[in-house]
């Protein structure tokens, strides 16, 4: 499951000691890849027994562990081995707001939104002072597309004396509105006063997505390259791949895509980029992905929490922009990132849904958020 990119923001205070020591290493942008490997699940070879324990420091320490590890493998185990060493304190409504805002933390990244939302809110009504709640509330506003929520928790995010997250925040927030020139001011300050290599790394994803939503393409691979210079990440590898597929660089794309752990998200983009190569493997990679798909509803998972990949299957790999428009438009019940309206408007087009473009292109105009990869 691909993580969204508003994590990040929440991440930089709770777990960047392990973003910045993230063991991936990003390929040159000119190297050419041709065949991958035989993909395998990623299973890594000492996974700790999560168990619980009655000290909330300890487990918390557990907790983030185990929430940055998911974060940068992409493997979505882990989600549940943070769960596990939060359940003394799980859905405790008198739980320390600490607890409550990891637990709001799995929840985010298990797509479970509308239960993270409420946690949220009466976490930072106990604790209005607590900044790291109101980071990761605004980060779901922003996935909501409801901005002006966002703001004023940005807003509150500096009462509680976090200056630079709430600056970044806001410009976050506000370059989805469309301002990009005032963004692009902000966040190039922002670097100019850090030297920490996550904080880098991290202010320069936010500047990259924020280029690529103006349209602005080779400063977004600038700032996409700058980012995994400073700290490789798998999330700002995956955007970057994407914006490599979207204008042509395919083999740049797989290069980029070759390093990182094989997860849904990944594999997905390895089969684009193979297929777009006319090289016969993509097929293999195509059935691999059926059959973790079979084996999440084997195992009961919610395969509408997956909508987003699904779709792109169905645009990318089977031909199929109705069925992938159909899933599209379930994701955006969920999900209202950048990314999410781009794949709904892409499966209208070559569907040649004309209603459906318009009514996609009316409610981004209704939400406020502005993207020149959503324009013809």
């Amino acid at each position: 499951m691909r993580i969204p990119p508003i994590f990040w923001l929440a991440c930089l205070l709770l777990c960047a000691p392990a973003h910045a020591a993230t063991a991936l290493h990003p390929s040159r942008g000119d190297e050419v890849v041709e065949r991958l490997p035989t993909i395998t699940r990623v299973r890594p070879a000492a996974m700790a027994t999560a168990t619980a324990t009655a000290d909330p420091a300890a487990a918390a320490a557990q907790a983030r562990a185990h929430i940055a590890t998911a974060r940068q493998t992409g493997d979505t185990r882990y989600w549940g081995r943070a769960q596990a060493v939060l359940a003394p304190w799980w859905d405790k409504p008198d739980a320390p707001v600490d607890m409550a805002i990891l637990q709001a933390t799995v929840q985010q990244g298990r797509h479970d939104f509308k239960a993270a939302r409420s946690l949220l809110q009466a976490a930072v009504h106990r604790a209005p002072q607590h900044a790291q709640g109101w980071l990761n509330l605004a980060a779901l506003e922003r996935l909501s597309g409801r901005y002006d929520q966002a703001l004023r928790a940005c807003e509150a995010v500096a009462r509680a004396g976090q200056n630079l997250y709430a600056l970044a925040c806001q410009l976050e927030t506000q370059s989805l509105q469309g301002q990009s020139a005032a963004a692009r001011t902000g966040f190039t300050r922002l670097l100019a006063a850090t030297q920490d290599p996550a904080q880098t790394s991290w202010l320069q994803s936010l500047l990259a997505e924020s280029e690529e939503r103006a349209g602005r393409d080779a400063a977004a691979r600038t700032a996409y390259q700058r980012s995994l210079q400073a700290a490789p990440d798998l999330y700002t590898s995956i955007a970057l791949s994407d914006l490599l597929l979207r204008t042509g660089h395919t083999a740049q794309a797989l290069a980029v895509l070759q390093p990182l752990p094989q997860t849904d998200a990944v594999l997905l983009r390895q089969a684009t980029a193979l297929r777009r190569l006319n090289n016969p493997e993509w097929k293999t990679l195509r059935a691999t992905l059926g059959e973790w798909n079979a084996e999440l509803a084997r195992r009961g998972d919610d395969l509408s929490l997956h909508s987003r990949e699904q779709a792109l299957v169905a645009l990318w790999l089977d031909d199929d922009a109705p069925g992938a428009l159909q899933i599209a438009r379930r994701n955006l019940e969920l999900q209202r990132e950048p990314i999410d309206w781009w794949v709904a408007l892409q499966s209208a087009r070559q569907a040649q849904d004309t209603a459906a473009v318009q009514q996609l292109q009316k409610d981004m105009q209704q939400v406020g958020i502005v993207d020149a990869r959503s324009r013809p």
